[in-house]
């Protein structure tokens, strides 16, 4: 039987909303589901028309959303709740569908609908050209991706042309507030970096190199997220060329990873970051199924819990414990005779790396502080498109002090550009800040979390997590959740804290 959620407030205009919010969740769902497939199951043969099949989608949902109607129903429904609780299920509801009509009302569908179906035409060619290490095949994609989003942008009248892009990802958040985050940040790594590498101390990682074949790397990734707080009747663990999650809905989390033959931490930690984000969406309150605040509260929030259930869970010492007798039957030749300390230096090592997706908590922010500066300058004009690749080569000198051998482990690496997602890079970090403040409340509130970690009791965690942010989607602005969460702005002391304090102790750096 399909959900209905039940209102507080009598408001008859309201069963109509969740009707119309149904259909364009539905909408959005589907296709959600056909980009899964496009990335996952597909042969390369259906490239096209699955462009047009986004872009018909797309285009259904956009109408829906700006549609006259809705703006009518906005209307008798916020006459109706005049007076209503802000915090309430349908205040917060009008509230957010008000913000969602207004935005779309600014973008023309034709425009929506182009841009769905020309990024899935790049998704396609950069999978080839990564393959290849060929940015010039590339390039026309690429330039023609930033050309719609330049027409996007316009639809706009930002402050700052990185101010649109930025809302898709972060509401109501600019450049001006997240550019000082971020250099606080990158200024911090820089520093704690730089006594990592002074202090001569090198952590033993060599466990995690060799030779995995494919086939036993997929039947780990499936026993972790075995060992992981949801459902198996409520997620599913896919290969793909970049790792990602796509949630069909509540109960329907599609989890992908990768594996590389030579390395297991790509598919171990991939696979637990991806499924952080479906322990998020698994979280929502199901009344807001079908409805707009089924989200969650921004990508940064978003990847706060990929981060947190990646880095401060499964490379702690704790859960570390958990994964070592796995690691041990899977692969006996690699980790049988490791002790969980060793495996806990291995996974915890520090050391520049080309692959963003590889790198270790230290130097991640790094990779995130180089692409959005390169995304901050190409809507403003001073970098074009085709200097992409050697503006990376000269940025990955700068911040990590590396060379890039050729484009796939450069410019090529992330799918995000191909896919139009500019704006996304930065909500990496604000993740990460983010979780390093939750963290600490969880420890507060769960006293005895290493024990249950080390027990393999995730449940008390995830629970308070849920309490704390998941069972209320997308209900509040990012400022407005970190405040509730923090009781402050966005501050990145406590993650250079965090990142001090475990990695002073593993290279004996000074208190």
């Amino acid at each position: 039987m399909r959900y209905k959620p039940t209102f507080v407030v009598a408001a008859p205009a309201l069963d109509r909303l969740t009707e119309v919010l149904g259909e364009i969740s539905d909408l959005g769902r589907a296709r959600a589901l056909l980009a899964w497939d496009e990335r996952t199951q597909m042969p390369p043969g259906g490239a096209e028309a699955r462009a047009e099949q986004l872009a018909t989608l797309t285009r259904l949902r956009h109408e829906r959303l700006r549609s006259d109607e809705l703006g009518r129903l906005l209307e008798r429904v916020e006459g109706e709740l005049d007076g209503a609780s802000r915090d309430s299920f349908e205040s917060s509801l009008a509230r957010v569908t008000r913000r969602e009509w207004e935005k779309a009302r600014c973008v023309p569908t034709e425009l929506r609908a182009e841009i769905a179906r020309a990024t899935s035409l790049s998704e396609r060619a950069w999978e080839d050209a990564r393959e290849r290490s060929d940015f010039a095949g590339f390039l026309p994609h690429l330039a023609r991706v930033v050309e719609l989003k330049r027409r996007y942008i316009e639809c706009f009248e930002p402050e700052h042309p990185y101010d649109a892009l930025l809302d898709d990802y972060e509401p109501g958040m600019t450049l001006v507030e997240v550019r000082p985050v971020l250099a606080r940040l990158a200024a911090g790594t820089r520093d704690l970096l730089s006594e990592i590498v002074a202090s001569g101390v090198d952590l033993d990682d060599t466990p995690l190199y060799g030779e995995f074949p494919v086939d036993g790397q997929r039947e780990l990734a499936h026993r972790v997220v075995a060992l992981l707080p949801l459902d198996p009747d409520e997620v599913r663990v896919d290969t793909t060329v970049h790792p990602f999650v796509t949630p069909i809905a509540i109960t329907d989390q599609r989890v992908t990873t990768r594996y590389d033959r030579s390395y297991i931490g790509t598919a171990l930690w991939s696979v637990i970051h991806e499924a952080g984000h479906a322990i998020y969406h698994n979280g929502y309150g199901r009344e807001l199924e079908r409805t707009l605040l089924c989200a969650s509260v921004s990508l940064g929030f978003d990847e706060s819990q990929s981060r947190l259930w990646e880095n401060w869970v499964a490379r702690g010492r704790p859960f570390l414990g958990r994964l070592l007798p796995l690691l041990a039957e899977q692969f006996p030749e690699r980790f049988g005779g490791l002790d969980a300390e060793a495996l806990y230096r291995a996974a915890n090592r520090v050391r520049p790396s080309l692959i963003r997706v590889e790198a270790d908590e230290v130097t991640y922010n790094l990779h995130i502080a180089l692409r959005f500066e390169l995304e901050v300058e190409l809507f403003e004009e001073r970098l074009a498109p085709a200097e992409l690749a050697e503006a990376w080569r000269a940025r990955t000198r700068e911040h990590l002090g590396l060379n890039v051998p050729d484009d796939a482990h450069g410019v090529l690496q992330d799918v995000h550009w191909s896919a139009g997602a500019f704006g996304y890079f930065p909500t990496y970090s604000l993740g990460n800040v983010i979780a390093a403040s939750m963290w600490k409340t969880a420890r507060e509130a769960l006293p005895d979390l290493d024990d249950q970690l080390a027990g393999g009791e995730l449940v008390p965690l995830r629970d308070h997590l849920r309490q704390r942010l998941y069972r209320h989607g997308a209900k509040l602005l990012p400022a407005e959740m970190v405040e509730e969460l923090t009781g402050g702005p966005l501050d990145p002391e406590p993650l250079l804290a965090h990142l001090r304090r475990k990695h002073g102790t593993l290279y004996g750096l000074a208190d």
